[in-house]
């Protein structure tokens, strides 16, 4: 008698099966990348008293001209031909250490340059997969040792897994303030920020006040932000606003000093495609700041030079040149009592970041 054995498969049930497997463990790997992020994903602390090191120095004077620079240096990865990826670019990390060192390098030169007495830093990386884990911070202690300073960090990121052929990774970041005059304080705030898919995007985000003596026992509030610019509609970062000018308006209340400054992520010139003569139709974050979100006591200092029409940054889908998305997103705000000397965009040609310096000068009446 013969004996029947297993029925073999046929090679196509054999291809569908190790399809549906490999499928399967593909599924099974993105589920758990999924829920890893979401579980390693945690926000900073509200109200966080952050560590300033003290540089004796004298309070501010009024009645004199003092200067602020604020600068987003792009994590030292943004020289002129570098592309990102969250704007349409391919590029995700900075092309080497060295690169990391050359653009930042040549960032604080260009502060360096003007001789501030106030400095506010945004994407400042301690240490990052995109940075090749350099800490950002101490090139900038390097450059101003004799400048007080205190390092807030925005946030502490999981790794992300995009773009596949050069992943972003893990990230610590944040701003970074610097006064020659010594700072008695500073204090971290969380902002809001979006729930759900769009926080893994946009990740943290804060901003921070630090205080800094005025002749007379008065007190200067000086606050360094960076707003949401990856969110769903642009909203976010107005209600980011609305919670700064709530906080600004409490310190003028106790009879202090305002001056504000960082990257808005909005148009602070309400028209700059037509200005610079190139429109993006997808930036839908570069939406003017309402009027009516700006309290009375309080205005927003657009830095703008009527003649030579230098914008504070460049969208990074292309390397930079004339069809460059160009806007001002970068400026200050000042609260009543401090007079507007001047305000302007430094032009560096974007060679170390996707943003220019801007500069105010302004006294405390």
């Amino acid at each position: 008698m013969k004996t029947l054995g297993a029925r073999k498969k046929s090679p196509v049930k054999k291809g569908i099966t190790i399809l549906l497997a490999v499928v399967l463990s593909l599924l099974l790997v993105v589920a758990g990348y999924v829920a890893y992020a979401f579980l390693a994903y945690e926000r900073l602390e509200d109200q966080i008293q952050l560590d300033v090191t003290h540089v004796s120095g004298q309070p501010l004077e009024k009645g004199q001209e003092h200067t602020v620079v604020s600068y987003n240096i792009g994590f030292g990865a943004y020289s002129d031909d570098f592309t990102f990826f969250m704007d349409g670019g391919t590029e995700s990390r900075a092309r080497s250490p060295e690169a990391v060192r050359e653009n930042v390098g040549g960032a604080l030169a260009a502060i360096q340059t003007v001789d501030p007495d106030l400095i506010l830093l945004q994407e400042v990386d301690a240490n990052g997969t995109r940075s090749h884990h350099i800490d950002e911070r101490a090139l900038v202690g390097e450059a101003f040792p004799d400048y007080a300073s205190v390092f807030a960090q925005n946030y502490d990121s999981p790794y992300l897994m995009w773009p596949l052929h050069a992943p972003h990774g893990a990230n610590q970041a944040g701003t970074m303030t610097l006064s020659r005059y010594d700072m008695t304080s500073s204090l971290r705030r969380s902002l809001p920020i979006e729930q759900g898919p769009m926080m893994m995007v946009d990740l943290d985000r804060c901003y921070s006040v630090s205080r800094i003596p005025v002749e007379g026992g008065k007190e200067l509030a000086l606050y360094n932000f960076h707003l949401s610019a990856y969110t769903s509609d642009g909203k976010i970062a107005e209600e980011q606003l609305a919670l700064l000018f709530e906080d600004m308006a409490a310190e003028v209340r106790a009879g202090n000093y305002v001056v504000a400054g960082g990257d808005f992520n909005k148009d602070l010139l309400g028209n700059s495609a037509e200005v610079f003569g190139v429109s993006c139709e997808d930036a839908t974050w570069a939406k003017p700041i309402p009027d009516a979100l700006i309290p009375e006591g309080f205005r927003i200092v657009a830095p703008f030079d009527a003649e030579a029409k230098v914008a504070s940054c460049r969208n990074a889908d292309r390397p930079y040149g004339p069809e460059s998305f160009l806007i001002t997103i970068d400026g200050f705000i000042v609260s009543d009592h401090v007079q507007v000397v001047d305000a302007t965009v430094m032009d560096t040609g974007f060679r170390w970041s996707d943003h220019n310096p801007v500069l105010l000068t302004f006294r405390l009446q």
